[in-house]
């Protein structure tokens, strides 16, 4: 995919090993009919060359605006160019599930950042990847001003519209590989799974928030009270204090918290690209049971032929084909299976190529999976972990309110 490229990437190099890439910064614009309000984001993408022998290749800095429509149009692209890749996913344009607490509003301040963090892990994926990551398209994507023109002129836009509908026909297949039958079935548990760990967590965070948030009526009821007692008074106020602390810690801790959600999320989507790979790979094997279908049914006609079996019709009405028309029948038959079955060699050997590297780019989703998954399961427990320490803290500061009271 690098062929313009005078350095060669080797099987395992990426492009992430030679750059930095960053999503700095995002930015309101209007696109002029400002009696319409008719506004969108774009996002400030910056590329900085860490490998000298990459300044031909790359400026040593680039920096482009992008719309969320081209990261799309970038995703579909490389999602259809690469079927057999769990392709990484993007954030989400606007709010998909109800149970998150953020604003439905796609230009909020707070969702527009998340959306922006989830943008730069969707390029440091793909820049992480040993195929995708040389992809003369992604390429062009990270330095090229009039990149979003070049794509929509060279055809790739509705080449990637056409495969993309087929994407989305539901097939039957005579004979599921067992093996790809079994990725389907785990990408629809581990997207039934995360989506249910991340709605509990929402209903855990909302009782968190309310329970912290009722500690400062205890804060402000001590306060009052300190304002009538004289011995006890200053005790009051510091515990009036330390409950208005431990009410507050809870905003940072959730925004902590959301962080985690989203890499977890991230997966939530991840599972839709490797059912979309298996959505691929039955339509391969679909290709190739009907072309044997077909060679099967040109096989069979061909053998009535030979035998001189007549059809219904030419028994009803005594039509009889004569030895040539018979020869003629037979020849075309010929040639129709002869051509029937290169197409079930190519689509064999297209279904073939087609499982052995999805399979292996499975294998590295797997393994990236389990690192981060765990790195993000972990990094959760910590942060409980310092939020309860916290906590406690505040309870002994004020304990020890109480007990030097005289």
């Amino acid at each position: 995919m690098a062929e313009n490229y005078s350095i060669k990437p080797s099987n395992e190099d990426s492009l992430l090993k030679h750059i930095d890439i960053s999503v700095l910064e995002s930015e309101k614009r209007t696109n002029g009919a400002l009696n319409l309000r008719d506004y969108y984001m774009v996002y400030l993408l910056e590329v900085r060359v860490t490998d000298p022998k990459f300044c031909n290749e790359f400026t040593n800095l680039s920096m482009v605006w992008r719309r969320y429509t081209e990261f799309e149009q970038l995703y579909n692209y490389l999602k259809v160019t690469y079927p057999y890749i769990v392709t990484p996913p993007l954030p989400e344009k606007r709010v998909l599930y109800g149970w998150q607490k953020v604003s439905n509003d796609a230009f909020d301040p707070d969702f527009i950042d998340r959306r922006r963090a989830g943008l730069e892990t969707f390029l440091l994926r793909i820049s992480a990847h040993n195929i995708l990551s040389w992809d003369k398209q992604f390429l062009q994507f990270l330095q090229d001003d009039l990149w979003r023109e070049a794509y929509k002129s060279n055809g790739y836009l509705q080449l990637v519209e056409n495969k993309l509908k087929g994407i989305t026909v539901s097939v039957r297949l005579k004979t599921p590989d067992p093996r790809f039958l079994a990725i389907k079935n785990y990408s629809n548990t581990l997207h039934l799974n995360l989506n249910n760990v991340l709605r509990v967590r929402s209903r855990v965070a909302e009782k968190q928030y309310n329970i912290h948030k009722l500690h400062a009526n205890y804060g402000r009821v001590f306060s009052e009270w300190s304002a009538i007692e004289k011995d006890m008074g200053d005790g009051l106020q510091r515990m009036g204090h330390y409950l208005d602390s431990l009410a507050s810690s809870i905003d940072s801790v959730l925004e902590d918290e959301e962080l985690l959600a989203d890499q977890l999320k991230e997966y939530l989507f991840f599972a839709e690209s490797v059912q979309n790979l298996c959505k691929h790979q039955e339509m391969l094997q679909v290709q190739l049971e009907d072309a044997e279908s077909s060679v099967a049914s040109k096989s069979n006609e061909k053998s009535k032929a030979q035998q001189g079996k007549l059809g219904v019709m030419s028994k009803l009405f005594g039509a009889v084909d004569t030895e040539e028309v018979r020869e003629l029948k037979i020849n075309l038959l010929n040639q129709q299976i002869h051509d029937g079955s290169e197409v079930v060699g190519s689509s064999k050997s297209e279904l073939s190529n087609f499982c052995s590297n999805a399979l292996k780019d499975v294998e590295r989703f797997q393994s990236q999976k389990v690192i981060d998954l765990t790195d993000t399961l972990a990094a959760y427990a910590v942060l409980q972990l310092k939020t309860t320490k916290k906590s406690l803290q505040t309870w002994f500061q004020i304990r020890d309110c109480l007990q030097h009271i005289p």
